[in-house]
């Protein structure tokens, strides 16, 4: 037996049907967002803080949305050439970057120019991580402080120091603690953090900082002497090793941070679920417990917020760069 639709139900199909025609096709493709594999470009190597950290989170990121997340390392001029390739991105939420403050604060800040705007060429995402950092020697080197300091002291420029490259924290952490203390040593750049800190674990170059992330292993293999932390208190991760004031030295915090960023002009509703996601993914206890273990403090963010951050410190640490008198080599 045929029963016809009641007039008001068939006029509800109707409308129905025509608004799903109408629906711009960029609006249906966000609504099924991810529907392909999402590429990650981490600007920094293999192993570095930003590395390993965008791996752990977008990991379980991904094993939440059923969404594939492959991670791709680019490092070369401190980060920048990475970065570039995000910003220059179609902004339809397939590519995104695992960028550290290093690259948009600090080697923008000692490049002549950049390809991309740093603070207005991405959409931010949300944080991901705060990134501890310790101050390391090899084994054939200075045993504290107080004899790193004399050591520098006695040989001006006689003593090295290695980093991820021109502009990097690692870089500008030591010439701030050596503009502090009134010691002249010499930058030994490397094209990144991970070969430079294996080099001085193998006793090529004296010492450098690095992020906790990196380091650790060294340290714990008896390879790597770490000497002091540069934050208000110890790291969990580093019980016994001394923070600067406790080391006797000048009060010197040094940290940096992981954020998730995509090309700019990428819609709000994506940028909103992966946010919404990465939050989700940073209270998971195993997640946390990987990036602690890491020397890594998962921290989420509002998009609001990670502008701000990025904003903030790129004027604080540009203003700190100049005052030191830090130049790209």
């Amino acid at each position: 037996m045929h029963i016809p639709f009641a007039p008001s139900r068939r006029a509800t199909l109707i409308a129905s049907l025509l608004a799903v025609l109408a629906t711009p096709a960029a609006v249906l493709a966000q609504a099924r967002y991810p529907s392909k594999p999402i590429q990650v470009i981490v600007p920094l190597q293999a192993g570095s803080a930003a590395d390993v950290g965008t791996r752990v989170v977008l990991g379980k990121v991904g094993e939440n949305m059923g969404a594939s997340f492959a991670i791709e390392n680019q490092p070369g001029a401190s980060g920048l050439v990475g970065a570039d390739r995000v910003a220059r991105a179609a902004p339809d939420g397939y590519v995104l970057g695992g960028i550290t403050d290093s690259v948009l604060n600090y080697a923008v800040n000692l490049a002549a120019k950049t390809s991309f705007d740093p603070l207005n060429g991405f959409e931010p995402i949300t944080r991901m991580a705060n990134i501890g950092w310790v101050l390391v020697a090899n084994n054939n080197s200075a045993k504290s402080m107080t004899e790193l300091v004399a050591q520098a002291q006695a040989q001006p420029r006689k003593l090295d120091y290695a980093s991820g490259g021109n502009g990097s924290p690692h870089h500008v952490a030591m010439e701030l603690f050596s503009s502090a203390n009134k010691l002249q040593l010499t930058h030994v750049p490397y094209k990144g953090a991970t070969q430079a800190t294996v080099d001085v674990a193998g006793g090529q170059v004296p010492l450098m900082f690095s992020a906790i992330s990196v380091a650790l292993p060294l340290i714990k293999d008896g390879k790597l002497r770490p000497l002091a932390q540069p934050a208000e208190r110890r790291s969990s991760l580093l019980p016994d090793v001394p923070t600067f004031t406790e080391a006797g030295m000048p009060a010197f915090n040094f940290s940096t941070w992981l954020g998730l960023y995509a090309p700019k002009g990428t819609p709000k509703a994506i940028v909103d679920k992966l946010n919404a996601e990465v939050a989700r993914a940073l209270t998971d206890p195993g997640v946390r417990d990987r990036l602690l273990g890491l020397g890594l403090d998962p921290v989420s963010s509002t998009p609001a917020q990670l502008d701000e951050l990025t904003r903030s410190g790129h004027a604080r640490i540009g203003k700190a760069i100049r005052d030191a008198g830090i130049k790209a080599e």
